[in-house]
């Protein structure tokens, strides 16, 4: 049983998404992680599937989708070995202010500084309030409040307001 990480973006329309699963289920593959959005009217979604298809069966029996040129359609064969599960303790972050260039990295960078790792982060543009909600994995033995007041530097740095807390196991 082989993993294949597939991707399909492109420009949104009603049944990508039972037309794509459709296609990996008559394929015999399970599909074990996804995530799908859609960002600025265009459609985004990552899968992770298992089962015996190779790269190219998946990719030809997934060619229609993109028959159209509205659609673009990647897949690609990943490791098992590489899935690393969890192993600190989730926290959920959230950024808010006026938009501007280097929000994310910036955020971000002060998180990986202490060994955290964000597991998923979604961003949004209203008018011109930039909104960034992220899950991240801490290390049990970081300093939270340290982190806390590293990030609330860099957030004041960009302008914008920024919050870290503990995720209850219902909200992730």
């Amino acid at each position: 049983m082989t993993q294949h990480a597939i991707t399909v973006l492109g420009h949104d329309r009603p049944g990508i998404i039972a037309q794509t699963t459709a296609i990996l289920a008559d394929l015999g593959l399970n599909i074990e992680d996804t995530s799908m959005t859609l960002l600025r009217g265009h459609f985004a979604m990552t899968l992770v599937c298992a089962g015996g298809s190779d790269d190219d069966r998946i990719a030809a029996a997934l060619a229609p989708l993109a028959g159209d040129g509205t659609l673009t359609v990647t897949v690609r064969e990943v490791s098992a070995e590489g899935a690393v599960a969890a192993s600190g303790t989730p926290y959920l972050l959230t950024v808010h202010g006026g938009d501007r260039p280097g929000i994310v990295s910036t955020v971000v960078a002060v998180v990986a500084e202490v060994g955290g790792n964000v597991t998923d982060l979604t961003t949004r543009l209203s008018g011109d309030l930039y909104v960034l909600l992220a899950e991240v994995d801490l290390p049990t033995d970081v300093d939270v409040e340290a982190l806390r007041t590293s990030l609330g530097e860099a957030a004041g740095r960009l302008g914008v307001g920024v919050t870290l807390r503990a995720a209850e196991a219902d909200e992730l």
